[in-house]
């Protein structure tokens, strides 16, 4: 939110933003719609069962709608949806969700399909095709064949090492064990990833702990010899 207040017009409590596409229901994913309730409209897209875990289990969505207007258009997986502005008009944006491996949040009460989904984001016009997947933890053949066909590539970047937060001592848990691929080793994201045709592959979503996160860092210069980005604000990408 704090990114979005330079682009609100002075004394007018706008939010510049038209709509929220949630990929899953985990807090630093979905707490940003108790934020956005001061836009006192929100379009929101999600899976069903995203839905019920940010209405019924963490209640994000029905504090929000306490003070604004919310809609739901709901996400099935594998169906192409088009997005809209909040007038109602086209965005000349699709997107399609499609399941990723990981765990529910640990506030969840059940498990159900589509709690964790990546995106594939299709301008309309251009036919220009963007992949975000921020949180995933593993990376199979089938998966890495739907990256194939993307121009752009967002994806989880939270740890550089499995046991990264182990050998810190601030975590008992490998980062496999928190659903995140890490970035180094064999079977690791950067192997899988270099080899993808697109033109631009992003690491998103990076933990503090991850060292890539240092210019100057060795784990960074690898990386960035694998021909792949380290993501940061206000970063822009033409497709």
């Amino acid at each position: 939110m704090q990114q979005l207040n330079g682009h609100a017009p002075a004394g007018n409590r706008h939010v510049p933003i038209e709509g929220v596409v949630l990929t899953d229901a985990e807090l630093d994913h979905s707490l940003g719609l108790v934020l956005l309730r001061e836009g006192r409209s929100l379009q929101v897209y999600a899976t069903e069962a995203v839905e019920r875990m940010v209405t019924d289990d963490s209640r994000l969505l029905s504090v929000a709608r306490a003070f604004a207007d919310v809609r739901v258009t709901r996400l099935q997986l594998g169906a192409v949806t088009p997005l809209q502005l909040r007038d109602g008009t086209d965005a000349g944006l699709t997107i399609e969700p499609f399941a990723v491996a990981a765990d529910p949040p640990r506030f969840a009460t059940r498990t159900e399909a589509g709690h964790t989904v990546g995106l594939l984001i299709t301008d309309v016009a251009s036919g220009a095709r963007c992949a975000y997947l921020p949180g995933c933890g593993a990376m199979d053949d089938a998966l890495l064949g739907r990256l194939t066909d993307a121009d752009l590539v967002l994806f989880d970047g939270t740890f550089w090492s499995n046991e990264e937060l182990i050998a810190l001592g601030i975590g008992e848990r490998t980062a496999l064990q928190l659903d995140h691929l890490p970035m180094s080793g064999s079977g690791g994201s950067l192997e899988r990833l270099r080899a993808l045709p697109a033109r631009h592959r992003v690491y998103v979503h990076i933990n503090n702990t991850n060292p890539v996160l240092l210019e100057d860092s060795a784990e960074r210069r690898v990386v960035e010899a694998a021909g792949l980005t380290i993501g940061m604000d206000g970063m822009r990408f033409d497709l």
